[in-house]
This record gives structure tokens, C-alpha cells and sequence, in this order.
């Protein structure tokens, strides 16, 4: 029987356990190099945080888009490249149970998600 998937600590996505990582599934923390040499950054706890502020400003059952916090983060020929980065910090926030990633009203698996997404509070 494999162990549960984890999530990775960069990107928000689900890792399933692989053979290949059957000594190491306790040190296993990223779902790839990429993600591995990405890491988070400042900016990606700010989007975090401007997140989670946007959230608190709007009524409970009120969602915003990932543009929202990446527009409050970046400036105006910056924000745009803040968009994948905005995703990935409210994947984050899916495993820590504070936000619910949806589309089309449905709450949706933010590791298989695919188009626009809104993100709601939990």
C-alpha cells in the first residue's frame, strides 16, 4: 500500500509517491527540480498575504481572481508576470485549509485545474 500523496511546498500541487522515492518519501518535499530550485520567495508569501487581505475585505462568500493579487503585488507592466505565481500561492493556501480554489461556482482539485480560476475563502 503506497504512503498518502503530500503536496509540494512550491507549487501547491499533489506529489504521488513514486518506487523510485521509497527510501526517501520522508525527505520528499517538491514535486520537481523546478519547483525544487523556485522555492518560495518573498514575493510569493506577499501574494500569499495580499491574498488573504483581499479576502478579509470582501464579504464572506465573495471570490477574487489570482489577477487581483497579482495587480496589488506587481505595478503595471510587472503584473502580468505574477499570474502563475499568484496560482501557486493559493494552491499553498488549499493545503493549509484557509482558501477554496473554484471554477464555475464548483469547488475544484487546484492541482488539476486547468483555465480561470476564483478563490473564495473556506
Amino acid at each position: 500500500m503506497p504512503p498518502e500523496p503530500k503536496t509540494c511546498q512550491a507549487c501547491g500541487r499533489t506529489i504521488e509517491w513514486r518506487k523510485k522515492w521509497e527510501r526517501d518519501w520522508d525527505q520528499v518535499r517538491y514535486c520537481s527540480t523546478a519547483c525544487r530550485k523556485r522555492g518560495v520567495s518573498d514575493v510569493d508569501r506577499r501574494l500569499e498575504d495580499t491574498i488573504l487581505d483581499l479576502l478579509a475585505q470582501r464579504a464572506r462568500t465573495s471570490t477574487i481572481c489570482p489577477s487581483d493579487a497579482a495587480r496589488a503585488v506587481g505595478d503595471d507592466d510587472s503584473w502580468r508576470d505574477l499570474m502563475e505565481p499568484a496560482r501557486r500561492a493559493a494552491r499553498r493556501l488549499v493545503d493549509r485549509g484557509e482558501v477554496e480554489i473554484t471554477q464555475g461556482g464548483h469547488v475544484v482539485d487546484p492541482s488539476t485545474a486547468k483555465g480561470p480560476i476564483r478563490i473564495r475563502r473556506r
